[in-house]
This record gives C-alpha cells, structure tokens and sequence, in this order.
C-alpha cells in the first residue's frame, strides 16, 4: 500500500535529486511534493513543486496538510541528500500502527565526507519544549494527526511553524522515538558542542526567538502550564546576615583558572561587607596550592570537600550553608572572572531595587586569553518580567552569572549534580518569585579547550540535554498541579 506521502526542501535539482531518489525506491512512498521559496517553478525531477515562503513557515505547514493525501506524511527538514535503511519507513509505519503514535523520529547516522558516525536521539518528554530539540532531519506524521493540529493553528509564524506543529500535534498524541537506526543523513553543523551552546542567544537569530516564544507560551496555556505574572515578595530584613554577600567558586581541577577567578573576586569595590568562599571538590592538579595561596586575604573562605560524591550542586550547597555565608550568593565559575571591581555591588543594588529572589546578569564570551567570541555579549534579553518564567522552560539556560537571595535558596537546595544545577533551581525560584536583570557586562566566560562542555560526545551531550528536559518535566508537572488548585 502506497501510504505515505513526502515533503522536501528544494533549492535545485542537483540539491534534491538524490533524495528523491531514495524516496522514490521505497515502496510505501506515494508521492513527493518539493516545497520551494523561489516561484516560478511547478514542476522539477517528476515531482510537482509547492512555492512556500520558507520551509519552517505556518504556510509550509498547511500546504504540507493541504496535499497529504495518505496515511501518513513525510516531512524532511534539511537541504541535503537523504538515504535509508532497507525497510526502515515499513518498520517505522509498524512501529507507529502498534503505538498509536502522533509521530514518529528515529535514530540515524550522520554522513560527513567519506565517514559514517551513529546519531542517536534521546525520547521526547513532556517537557522537552526546546526549540532546538534534535529530531533528526526525519519526521513520520500520521496526516489525521498532522491535519487536526493546523486545524488549530491561528497565528502565521515565518520560522516557528514547525515547531508549532510537533508541539500541537503532541497535545493529542505520542511522538515515538523509535532508537533504532533508520537513515543516513548528511551533516553539515561539524562544529564542537561547545560551539553550538550559544546559538539561541545570537542577537541574528532574535526574531526566531520571537516567533518561538510565543509558540510554546500559546502551548503551555494549552495544557495548563502557563504562570501569570504574578509573583510572591521576598522580604531580606527576614534573616540577619553577617556578610551581605558571598562570591561562591566551586573548583575540581582548575589549575589553571581559578587563581583569576579569586583574584577577580576578591578585587571587588564595596560599601558593605563581602566575603569568597571557595569549594574545592578533591582536585588533584595543584588547584589546592593555587586556593591556599589566597588564604591572606581575610575574605576568603575555603572549604575542602570529603570524598563522597559532591558535583557543582553539592559544592554549591556546601557554600549555602557555611556559617559565614552572606545574604545574597553570586556565582563564579573556575573558568571565568568577573568584568570588573564593580560587579558584586552591582547584583546587590539590584536585588534591593527590584527585590526579586534571583537576580540574572550579563556575561561576554572570550577565549582563554579575554578576546571577545562571538556572539560576543550575551544578555539573554528574552527574559521579560512578563514571561520570562514561561519562556525559561523553552530556552536552554536562564543566563549569567547568577545572584540568589541564600536564606530562600537555603530551603531549596541545588541538586547534587554537575550539569543543569543552576537551571533546575533558576526553574524553581521562577515558579513563585520573580527574577530580576541586569543588562550591564558583569563577567567574561572564557571558552577553552578545558572547558567541562567544549567538545563532548555525543552520548554525554544526549544525557545531558536528556536530564534538562526532565528538569522541565517535573517543573512543568509541578506548574500544572499548580494551576489546577
């Protein structure tokens, strides 16, 4: 049975003709449509061609709706050659009839030059909510599914249609994740993960940003995770502090960093009193003799960790609950150093002015040596009063560097873990308080080749974008049962 039919981006008949090809020698395949921003064009390799205004458009979306005439509707997403498995989109319709599944994506490998590297993708949870969530270039819809959500759709996205689709299509259905390897695909992103982190802060892509915000903010009050602005007020006369505030530095084998890093911290103009507790988690590089060389300075504090498991989280709370930690906890990566000497003053204004529960700055970004990267400044401008606690379960981190009001975060904790940390309590603070900005440079984030994220496999990035979605699931679920009350 001829039950599927296929949507591909098409720039020219060399771009596209091996993937319709391949196409075209599977036997559930029916027909393919090849969607074009250029007009002017009707037909090209045997294949009729639908003008679009871009491929990630609501336009690209209803046309796709509008000729899917079988069972299901295959949609690639990418301007490159496509090859398949024997039998992979037969497994897939199998695997899809037996689920009930809404959609279906799967594991693939990459092609790039003469090599072949496996690409698996990680399942598709309730709160997997980011834009940026790799599918693979690959998606099954079962076209009653795909034709009921645009029957839904009121608003015309230039770039979020896609992603408005697979989020409205998971309101009624599963979008299976099928960890078996289906096709070859052609990579053409080779940079390190590292490199990748950034890309949705990049000032060129704000109106993608846009677009993709109100998408998910539209999705969340669909399925009731959506938080009004409306916030409870922290009072910090509650709680005496001796210290008004406390630089924390977790540290494990930071040779090379964390002796700026104090420096940075320790060099701070201030009217009132701060001090710098530093935790260093059993480092075995000489990151203890560089810690114990600031000893002179009456502010440092240093805590030396026990060798039971720890991680940022667990240095963060050991900082948390020294005796002598201050009102209000700033971060300091081992990596980075503050701007300037101004920079803990600046977060304690800002904590009293807009008398939020976190506070969340501006950072640059820099190589080992302080020259400007791109994007260059990175002030995460889409975190608004309004929204911000919204769209943070959309974006992949809330900002830098970070101030917490500590007797609030005291009774949170962070999770005793060495990625997602901040996130997971940034989410948390977000749900009742607000969180306040600050636009001015506070820190440069140096990226070097030390760097714990700078060119991870891609398992370790699998985990750990698997483990920040289900940060946002259980705070999504926890938001629903929230709003339920």
């Amino acid at each position: 049975m001829k039950n599927i039919d296929c949507f591909v981006p098409f720039l020219d008949e060399g771009q596209a003709a091996a993937t319709v090809q391949a196409l075209r020698a599977q036997a559930p395949v029916r027909d393919i449509y090849l969607l074009s921003t250029a007009s002017g064009v009707s037909e090209a390799l045997g294949c009729r061609v639908i003008t679009v205004p871009g491929i990630s458009s609501t336009a690209a979306v209803r046309a796709i709706a509008e000729h899917s005439g079988t069972d299901y509707s295959l949609i690639f997403t990418k301007y490159t050659s496509l090859s398949f498995v024997y039998y992979a989109l037969e497994r897939m319709i199998q695997l899809m009839e037996d689920t009930g599944a809404a959609m279906a994506y799967s594991d693939h490998f990459n092609k790039t030059g003469d090599s072949e590297t496996a690409a698996p993708k990680i399942d598709c949870q309730k709160g997997s909510l980011r834009d940026d969530f790799d599918f693979g270039s690959l998606l099954l819809y079962r076209s009653a599914a795909l034709r009921e959500a645009v029957s839904r759709m009121d608003r015309d996205y230039a770039f979020a249609g896609m992603y408005d689709l697979r989020l409205k299509v998971s309101q009624k259905g599963e979008l299976l994740h099928i960890n078996e390897f289906s096709y070859y695909d052609v990579e053409t992103d080779t940079r390190k993960s590292g490199e990748k982190l950034f890309d949705y802060v990049d000032p060129k892509n704000r109106a993608v940003q846009i677009e993709m915000e109100q998408a998910c903010t539209d999705h969340l009050k669909a399925i009731g995770g959506y938080l009004a602005p409306q916030f409870k007020t922290v009072d910090f006369s509650d709680e005496p502090c001796e210290y008004e505030a406390s630089v924390i530095i977790p540290c494990r084998n930071r040779v090379r960093t964390v002796g700026d890093a104090i420096a940075s911290a320790l060099n701070q103009k201030t009217d009132f009193k701060y001090n710098v507790i530093v935790v260093d988690d059993n480092s075995t590089d000489g990151s203890v003799d560089v810690i114990k060389s600031f000893l002179g300075d009456e502010k440092l504090i240093y805590i030396a960790q026990d060798k039971t498991w720890h991680a940022i989280g667990g240095n963060w709370n050991a900082a948390l609950h020294h005796p002598k930690c201050g009102r209000f906890a700033l971060q300091l990566d081992s990596d980075d150093v503050y701007y300037d000497e101004n920079t803990v003053s600046k977060f304690v204004k800002a904590f009293h002015e807009q008398k939020c529960a976190m506070v969340v700055g501006t950072y640059r970004m820099t190589d080992f040596n302080m020259n400007t990267l791109p994007p260059g400044i990175i002030d995460h401008r889409e975190w608004t009063p309004e929204n911000g606690r919204n769209n943070a379960l959309r974006i992949n981190g809330l900002g830098a560097p970070r101030g917490f009001y500590a007797p609030l975060l005291r009774q949170m904790n962070f999770p005793t873990t060495k990625y997602g940390e901040d996130y997971a309590v940034g989410l948390r603070i977000s749900r009742e308080y607000q969180i306040g900005r600050i636009y001015d440079v506070l820190y440069n984030c140096r990226r070097w080749e030390g760097n714990s994220d700078a060119a991870l496999e891609i398992d370790k990035v699998n985990a750990n974008n698997f483990y920040k979605d289900k940060i946002r699931t259980w705070e999504l679920q926890a938001r629903i049962a929230l709003n339920s009350k």
